[in-house]
């Protein structure tokens, strides 16, 4: 952000977490609570882009797996014959959404408190 800016700033969305990071603009006169309360709202930023980051990691990965495993229950390939990927239709994905939800529950609720 600009020097003369006194706003914070919202960046794009991580490519990881599919946050949008902020950069907290810091006034000149902070007083303690009010760095307090900064820091405490980076901190709180750091744990939603480590927790999303690794929950998106997953996602994509068990995703993949699922489908990979499905086709391959089919006799079909990851890539159609034009080089397409191939991909399952809505009811079977589901399975995988509903399953996915199932295992993280606990981890959801915990980063709900």
């Amino acid at each position: 952000p600009p020097a003369h800016s006194r706003n914070d700033w919202i960046g794009p969305p991580d490519k990881h977490s599919n946050l949008r990071p902020v950069i907290f603009y810091v006034p000149p006169e902070e007083s303690p609570l009010e760095r307090r309360l900064r820091e405490a709202r980076q901190e709180a930023q750091a744990c939603d882009q480590r927790f999303w980051a690794r929950h998106n990691r997953a996602f994509r990965q068990e995703k993949e797996e699922f489908i990979y495993s499905r086709l391959k229950a089919k006799g079909l390939e990851m890539r159609d014959e034009t080089g397409q990927k191939a991909t399952l239709n809505a009811e079977e994905m589901a399975d995988f959404y509903k399953d996915f939800l199932s295992k993280n529950f606990r981890k959801h609720m915990q980063y709900n408190r």
